[in-house]
């Protein structure tokens, strides 16, 4: 069943459009790789040689800064891996148990209106996050979602999901992260995305036992009726194919 938030929130398409190309990636992808091919992916998609597409995966420990990172907001420099990156927002932690969907849509078939797309990402996750009966909530001061934490006190709050994006010929690429089951030791190396005064949670530290794979199953039930309909890749075509893309990501 769809609900008001998605509704309200949707960012299809035209009725002319394909579906999404959806894919899972097993195993670590090595980030800079991963990168990489989700840029000439992107290209693809706004020369019109490929469809749309999501890609689901993980990443190993790391660390990485957006356009806006401060630098006294990495804690722990040495800790793990470092990446620059030209998606929006600060310093984020990607590791096993997280999961990433790199969302790369052609907002010419959409709208083009960045603010907009960024809601419809929220909603996604939102959405997500109550098929697991989690109140995810957006915040006008703060990108990502959020959850209330009434046991600490009044006030308290947990970011349990991330989004930063970036946008080139009106194709997004980058995406959103989502905490199952990462070791949120890792984030204290960080100040994530320059929040200082809230913490950070997982499905599974809210006490669920949630795998990546019902994420993934709920990360495209909800994906649908905000964004359209999805289709996975023919393993025939190479034609920006992740997994070919990136080889062995063990």
């Amino acid at each position: 069943m769809t609900s008001r938030n998605a509704l309200d929130h949707s960012f299809l398409p035209g009725r002319d459009s394909p579906p999404v190309e959806w894919q899972v990636i097993a195993g670590l992808s090595p980030y800079e790789q991963t990168i990489a091919a989700m840029e000439a992916r992107a290209t693809a998609i706004a020369d019109g040689t490929a469809d749309e597409c999501v890609w689901l995966l993980e990443h190993p420990p790391l660390y990485t800064a957006g356009t806006s990172a401060r630098r006294e907001d990495l804690v722990a420099p040495d800790r793990f891996p470092v990446h620059q990156t030209g998606r929006g927002g600060q310093y984020t932690y990607h590791g096993p148990g997280q999961r990433v969907a790199y969302v790369m849509l052609d907002l010419k078939r959409r709208r083009q209106d960045v603010r907009r797309l960024v809601t419809a990402l929220e909603a996604w996750l939102i959405e997500t996050l109550w098929s697991f009966h989690v109140r995810g909530e957006r915040r006008e001061d703060r990108v990502g979602v959020w959850v209330r934490r009434p046991e600490r006190g009044e006030g308290a709050e947990d970011k349990i999901a991330a989004i930063g994006i970036r946008l080139k010929r009106w194709v997004s690429f980058h995406g959103i992260a989502i905490n199952v089951e990462p070791d949120l030791e890792h984030f204290s190396g960080i100040v994530p995305c320059g929040v200082r005064d809230h913490g950070v949670t997982s499905l599974v530290d809210l006490g669920l036992p949630v795998t990546l794979e019902d994420v993934d199953l709920a990360l495209r039930q909800t994906f649908e009726p905000i964004f359209g309909q999805t289709h996975l890749p023919r393993a025939e075509t190479d034609s920006g194919n992740a997994a070919k893309a990136l080889g062995s990501c063990a």
